[in-house]
């Protein structure tokens, strides 16, 4: 591989942290050992950035895509903004109030939702991904940029939508909840952003992922790994499939790549 700068991104959920949302000492350790030895680390996730200040700042990560690929910053640079219409996102609130399908309004800030509470809600952020139940603000998509909205449905109500909002991108994360991002936003495109931003060369760049937000991030990444707990279609467009999260599966895929 010989001895220069890698650059490598990491997915977190199922990814960097394991099944219960912790951080397996491997994977700390080899973070760590990654920086030590001059690599340049990103995040790339769905997740918006208020979401994981905690982890960036434990792992020492200053770059990252959120909002799979909508929001990237370098450090405190913001180099790639990519909100939603803001009026297909009115119109798309409108069809979801008929349907009765709460949304959740993200922008690189907060997230507020336009019911006060809803149990599809309650399952997907504060039981799956632990954090609190959105506070109600209908009115939070009004004269900002929202960069992604979570659609609380299930995939048998997903028709309509993906057949009349063409400028809007459905990447379903939950039994109850899809996110809801641009047409033709991906990962992949933060990434492009980052490597031509610092510089560097497409065969320098890895990527960690496990779930279908990243399918476009290790088609586009030359250096891709799969979790050992991704789905099966992840696996096949990944070149190294590594082990679960569960069982290092981190430090075990950037050993197989001699990048430790």
């Amino acid at each position: 591989m010989g001895d220069a700068k890698k650059m490598i991104f990491f997915d977190i959920d199922g990814t960097l942290l394991d099944h219960n949302k912790e951080l397996p000492a491997s994977t700390e350790k080899a973070i760590n050992d990654l920086h030590a030895a001059g690599h340049y680390i990103a995040i790339a996730t769905g997740r918006a950035p208020f979401m994981f200040p905690e982890l960036r700042e434990k792992l020492g990560i200053h770059t990252f895509i959120s909002f799979n690929g909508q929001y990237v910053k370098v450090g405190d640079e913001e180099i790639l903004t990519n909100p939603l219409n803001d009026t297909e996102l009115i119109r798309l609130t409108e069809a979801a109030v008929n349907n009765d399908h709460p949304l959740v309004y993200m922008d690189h800030l907060d997230m507020k939702a336009n019911i006060p509470y809803h149990a599809r809600i309650e399952e997907s952020i504060s039981l799956s991904l632990k954090f609190k139940h959105p506070a109600y603000d209908p009115s939070y998509l009004n004269g900002r940029d929202i960069y992604q909205a979570l659609l609380f449905n299930t995939a048998e109500e997903m028709r309509p939508y993906k057949e009349s909002f063409q400028k809007f991108d459905f990447v379903r994360w939950h039994e109850f909840s899809t996110d809801v991002v641009p047409k033709g936003g991906s990962k992949a495109k933060g990434i492009e952003a980052v490597m031509n931003h610092l510089g560097f060369a497409k065969e320098d760049v890895y990527a960690f992922g496990d779930g279908p937000n990243d399918i476009e991030m290790l088609d586009y990444v030359v250096n891709s790994v799969a979790m050992g707990n991704a789905g099966d279609a992840l696996k096949k467009q990944a070149s190294y499939v590594t082990k679960d999260v569960d069982d290092d599966g981190i430090l075990h895929g950037l050993k197989h790549f001699g990048l430790l």
